[in-house]
């Protein structure tokens, strides 16, 4: 089943975070990444959507943060030796019957504290304030005018614009509190007891919006919590390598390469740390765009001097996926059978003791069910979508896992590639599906189809590229729709063939993403080449919808 790249290319199913739950005997790399970070800012997490981004603005400051659940005790809390602690926002009210709490005890733990929307609240309210519904609500953007331009709200100019969303407001301020700032319609939109450390704000300075968001965070990490910038890059790897050597010593390791940024960016961490004890695997499933399986096995092989063993199950994959026109079931037959083929290499390639996994540190939050249920204040599980939880491992293939990258944002492991030498088109990849063009094929896949797909989704790329939008678009692909036709006029002839849809977007992070503004001359440019190369595609269609109502992808 080993050869050499054929001409033509397909794709690999992205198998970060998916091979987990079934692995008996697997152990994660300790969380001995955190030894020796002399300053750690723990998010006690209330069920905010801004939880994580609460985590990385922290992170921007190169100060290390974690996410941990609303109920973490405060001795637990203490074994961390942390500087500071943020309470986040979340969708309950502090007096709904089983709203969440933290435990009162890390008010007393002489350690600073900074509550967000509901963290604020909940602050007030656990220290003898008082919390009710508004008169008025407040959603969007807001001027905030500064009482006291001290501490948190040091350098943060009046008037600047910061993001609410809240019903409730804190009406009367805990023992020892005073008003820090206020708005037009929230008297108390920051508080704050100088002498305990405790502050409250009542809008969200780690979005975007909030123009003086980014000065008030590093105002409470730097200035109040008094940390150290020791969450850096060159660290982190240092760090990396130490535990990996470790944990590994002279025995194998098993990757399963993707192309991607995270198993990219994890082998040449590996290959750093163990050199040759390591194997990756490149399993060529036919739904990779064109090019990219011989870009890969030559760019790692023959650049970066890093051993792939790439496996050509391409027929199989086709056969697998044969008349399967639903899309669930497209994504369940891809992942079960890219875990069969897994299994066979790798007992043939074998035997290995670890398995590498690209897990990120979203991941572990994601799996930690860190969400609340807003009608009970509980915490509820997390359903993973099937493209991203695509299987798991047999019971009798055993490894232990090595996951380096798991306390790592994905903004992170693309600053630690570029540190360890990956080249822009990896580190720079936009997002691509597991099951790859599989899920942007509207019904049955075929070889033709595939075919036709990969040449329109070149150009894509191509036009994209040369008109400097690549780096400016969180995605840009093509869409075949194989099962719709439409007229047109190609050579003064009638043609009845099928249509391409340009999807376009930009994003931030993917949970949400707009439709791209980009030039008229650019879709032109793109439509034309598409139905003047691309047999069988007489018609380009523009996909102008946001995310929500719809997704990026197509199925």
């Amino acid at each position: 089943m080993v050869s050499s790249p054929p001409t033509s290319s397909n794709a690999v199913l992205n198998l970060e975070g998916a091979l987990s739950s079934s692995i008996d005997s697997a152990s994660t790399i300790s969380d001995s990444t955190t030894d020796n970070i002399r300053s750690m800012i723990a998010i006690l997490d209330f069920g905010s959507q801004y939880s994580e981004l609460i985590a990385r603005r922290i992170r921007e400051t190169q100060v290390y943060s974690e996410v941990l659940s609303y109920n973490t005790p405060s001795e637990d809390l203490l074994k961390l030796n942390l500087k500071g602690i943020i309470l986040s926002g979340g969708p309950n009210s502090v007096y709904d019957e089983g709203a969440p709490q933290c435990d009162p005890k890390i008010f007393d733990l002489g350690i600073p504290i900074l509550g967000v929307c509901y963290g604020m609240q909940l602050m007030a309210k656990q220290l003898g304030g008082n919390v009710e519904r508004a008169d008025r609500g407040e959603y969007g953007k807001a001027e905030l005018q500064i009482d006291d331009p001290t501490d948190l709200l040091t350098n943060v100019d009046t008037g600047v614009t910061m993001w609410m969303s809240h019903g409730d407001s804190v009406v009367d301020l805990p023992k020892g509190f005073e008003i820090l700032a206020h708005t037009a319609n929230t008297p108390c939109a920051a508080i704050a007891d100088h002498n305990k450390k405790l502050y409250g704000v009542q809008f969200h300075p780690e979005v975007v919006h909030s123009a003086g968001g980014m000065a008030m965070i590093r105002n409470f990490v730097y200035h109040i919590c008094q940390c150290e910038p020791s969450w850096t890059t060159d660290a982190f790897i240092e760090r990396a390598i130490r535990e990996i050597r470790v944990q590994v010593g002279g025995k194998r390791v098993l990757l399963a390469l993707s192309g991607g940024v995270d198993s990219s960016t994890l082998a040449f961490l590996l290959h750093k740390a163990i050199g040759d004890q390591l194997t990756c695997m490149f399993i060529d499933q036919g739904f990779m765009r064109k090019l990219e399986p011989e870009r890969l096995v030559k760019l790692f092989e023959e650049q970066f001097h890093i051993h792939v063993e790439y496996v050509n199950a391409r027929e199989r994959f086709l056969e697998k996926v044969k008349g399967i026109t639903d899309p669930e079931q497209k994504r369940k037959i891809i992942g079960a059978e890219f875990i069969n083929v897994f299994e066979s290499e790798s007992k043939r390639l074998g035997p290995f003791d670890f398995l590498a996994q690209g897990t990120l540190y979203p991941d572990v939050i994601e799996s930690a069910d860190t969400n609340v249920d807003p009608s009970t204040g509980k915490r509820v599980a997390v359903k993973i979508k099937s493209h991203h939880n695509v299987g798991g491992l047999p019971e009798d293939l055993r490894f232990t896992l090595v996951e380096p990258l798991r306390k790592l944002f994905k903004d992170e492991v693309r600053k630690v590639g570029t540190a360890l030498g990956l080249p822009e088109e990896i580190v720079k990849r936009q997002p691509f599906p597991g099951p790859g063009l599989a899920i942007r094929i509207i019904g049955e896949i075929t070889s033709e189809r595939l075919n036709t797909l990969r040449d329109a989704d070149l150009i894509v790329r191509q036009e994209v590229n040369r008109a400097g939008q690549y780096n400016n678009l969180w995605q840009a692909f093509a869409v075949l729709l194989p099962t719709v036709r439409s007229v047109g006029v190609m050579g003064d002839k009638r043609t009845y063939s099928h249509p391409v849809v340009l999807r376009l977007v930009s994003s931030e992070d993917g949970m949400t993403a707009d439709w791209a503004r980009v030039p008229y001359e650019l879709l032109e440019i793109i439509s034309n080449r598409i139905v003047n190369e691309v047999e069988g595609i007489n018609r380009v269609v523009l996909d102008i919808t946001s995310k929500p109502p719809g997704t990026i992808e197509w199925e």
